[in-house]
C-alpha cells in the first residue's frame, strides 16, 4: 500500500466539497456562487491530491487542450455569470478530460457488492459496458 500525506488528505476534502457545492449549485437552479465555489473547491483539491505540476501538466497536454479550454472557459463563463452555458461547457471538457477513466471507475463499481449487483442488472449491463469501452483494455 501507498501512504496518504496530511496535504493529499485536505485535497480529498477539498475536492469532495467542491463536488457537493457543484452538485448543490446545480439543483438550487444553477445558482452562480455555489458554483463558482465548488469549482474552486474542486480545482484546489485536485492540485492538492496530485500536485500542482502534475495538475498543470494533466490540463495543458497537446491532445487534452481542447477539453482544457472548455472546462477552464466553462468556469470562466460562471464566474463571468452565466452559470447555464458555462456549466453546459464545463461539462464537456470534464467528459473530454477525464474519460479515460471512466472504464476503470466502472470496473471498480462494479466490485463494490451492493453496487455491483445493480450495475450487472439486464437493462444496465449493457449501458455500462458501453461507458466502460473496451474490458480487456481497462482490466486492473
Amino acid at each position: 500500500m501507498f501512504e496518504v500525506s496530511d496535504t493529499q488528505k485536505i485535497g480529498v476534502g477539498l475536492a469532495g466539497f467542491g463536488v457537493f457545492f457543484l452538485f448543490l449549485g446545480v439543483i438550487l437552479l444553477f445558482d452562480k456562487s455555489l458554483l463558482a465555489l465548488g469549482n474552486i473547491l474542486f480545482i484546489a483539491g485536485l492540485a492538492c491530491v496530485i500536485g500542482l505540476e502534475r495538475t498543470f501538466r494533466f490540463f495543458f497536454q497537446r491532445h487534452k487542450i481542447k477539453a482544457s479550454i472548455a472546462f477552464f472557459g466553462g468556469i470562466i463563463i460562471v464566474l463571468v455569470g452565466w452559470p447555464l452555458v458555462g456549466m453546459l461547457f464545463e461539462t464537456y471538457g470534464f467528459v473530454l478530460l477525464f474519460s479515460g477513466f471512466f472504464p476503470v471507475a466502472i470496473n471498480f463499481l462494479r466490485r463494490v457488492p451492493v453496487l455491483g449487483t445493480v450495475l450487472n442488472l439486464p437493462g444496465l449491463s449493457k449501458l455500462v459496458d458501453k461507458l466502460a469501452g473496451d474490458s480487456n483494455r481497462t482490466t486492473v
